[in-house]
C-alpha cells in the first residue's frame, strides 16, 4: 500500500510543468522514456465501481486491463490490474492476460471474469489512452508521473472502436510514495505549486463520454 496524491492541472503548459519538476530541490530526474498507457476499464452492470467513487466510499476496487505502446488494436502483453483503495492509501494486484484485439472484447471479458469471479459479471465500459512521463528523486523515495493527451472512448455506447472522439485537455500530476515516507512529504509538496484534487480517469471518462 502506498500514498497516491493527484493534482489536476488545467492552467499550466506541459513545458512549464516539466520545468517545475526538474527544478525541484529534491532533484527529480527522468526514470524512463515516455510511453503511451492504454486501459480498458471494467465495471458491474449497475456500475458499482463508478458509483462507489462518486459517493466517496473509502474502501473500493477498480478493474482494468492495461498495456503500453501506440498500437491500440492488437494488444500484446496486457495485464489485468485490480486496484484497491483504502482512504488515501492505494495498491494493486496484477495478473497476465492473453493477447487480444479490440474486436475481441467479449473474449477479454470472459478471461477477466474467470480471474476475478464476482457476484455480477464485469463488463468492459471504457477505453482510454494517455502519454506518461516518469520522474523520481535521487533517494528513490518519491515518484511523480505526468499524464497528458488524455483520450476516451465509451465501450458501453459504442463497443466497436474506430477512433478517439473525446479528450480531456488537462495534465494529471501524481505523487507516489510509501507509507513510511509520509514524514518527509512536506519537503516535497512545499515546492509543488499544484492544488491537490480528487481525480479518477475512469470517472472522468465515463462522464465525458455519456
Amino acid at each position: 500500500m502506498r500514498f497516491e496524491r493527484k493534482y489536476r492541472v488545467e492552467n499550466l503548459s506541459m513545458p512549464h510543468i516539466r520545468q517545475i519538476i526538474k527544478s525541484h530541490p529534491a532533484s527529480f530526474y527522468k526514470l524512463y522514456p515516455n510511453r503511451t498507457v492504454n486501459n480498458i476499464y471494467f465495471d458491474t452492470p449497475n456500475m458499482v465501481c463508478l458509483n462507489e467513487n462518486l459517493m466517496g466510499i473509502n474502501v473500493r476496487k477498480k478493474y482494468r486491463a492495461r498495456w503500453y505502446g501506440d498500437d491500440i488494436r492488437t494488444i500484446i502483453a496486457p495485464k489485468l490490474e485490480i486496484k484497491y483503495k483504502e482512504n488515501e492509501l492505494g495498491g494493486k494486484t496484477t495478473f497476465p492476460l492473453s493477447p487480444f484485439e479490440l474486436s475481441g472484447i467479449k473474449g477479454l471479458q470472459k478471461e477477466v471474469n474467470n480471474l476475478v469471479p464476482q457476484q455480477f459479471a464485469l463488463q468492459a465500459t471504457l477505453l482510454n489512452s494517455y502519454e506518461r512521463s516518469y520522474w523520481g528523486t535521487k533517494d528513490g523515495k518519491f515518484r511523480i508521473t505526468i499524464d497528458s493527451n488524455l483520450r476516451f472512448h465509451s465501450l458501453l455506447h459504442s463497443p466497436n472502436f474506430k477512433q478517439y472522439l473525446h479528450r480531456d485537455h488537462v495534465v494529471i500530476v501524481e505523487l507516489k510514495y510509501e507509507r513510511e515516507d509520509e514524514k518527509d512529504l512536506r519537503r516535497i509538496t512545499r515546492f509543488l505549486p499544484f492544488r491537490l484534487s480528487k481525480n479518477s480517469k475512469y470517472v472522468n471518462g465515463i462522464l465525458l463520454t455519456q
